[in-house]
């Protein structure tokens, strides 16, 4: 497949805008099925150009993003900016992602006692009508 002036592979431009952090997640990425261009499942080496929307789930959270402009090389954070328009959803508060009834460490294994009250919340985590 010939890409045209107008046109880099999905894995490299995503590792050039700072989506991921190497080139080689960016092709894990495209191999596990988490990176769509237009809605459509794509392999590593299939290209993007100007226009395209890009969706790649990364990090416990999606990012949607609209390629304006075409980079090969990997740029600063402030220039990746200006290549990309940036459609995702928020992300999600901070306290959302501190897991609760995490234990210590060194705390040595859990009593009876401590367990059942991990169960006990855990379980109104989960039923927030449970009680």
């Amino acid at each position: 497949m010939a890409a045209d002036a107008g046109s880099v592979r999905v894995d490299v431009w995503i590792w050039c805008v700072r989506l991921v952090k190497t080139r080689s997640m960016a092709t894990a990425a495209c191999r596990g099925g988490h990176v769509r261009v237009n809605d459509e499942r794509v392999k590593p080496a299939s290209v993007v150009r100007p226009g395209d929307e890009v969706r790649l789930r990364h990090g416990g959270r999606e990012r949607i993003v609209i390629v304006r402009q075409i980079v090969r090389k990997r740029v600063g954070a402030p220039e990746a900016a200006e290549c990309f328009t940036d459609n995702s959803p928020p992300p999600p508060p901070r306290e959302a992602l501190i897991p609760i009834g995490r234990r210590d460490r060194g705390a040595g294994r859990p009593t009876k006692r401590d367990r059942r009250e991990l169960e006990r919340l855990r379980a109104s985590q989960a039923d927030p009508d449970a009680g």
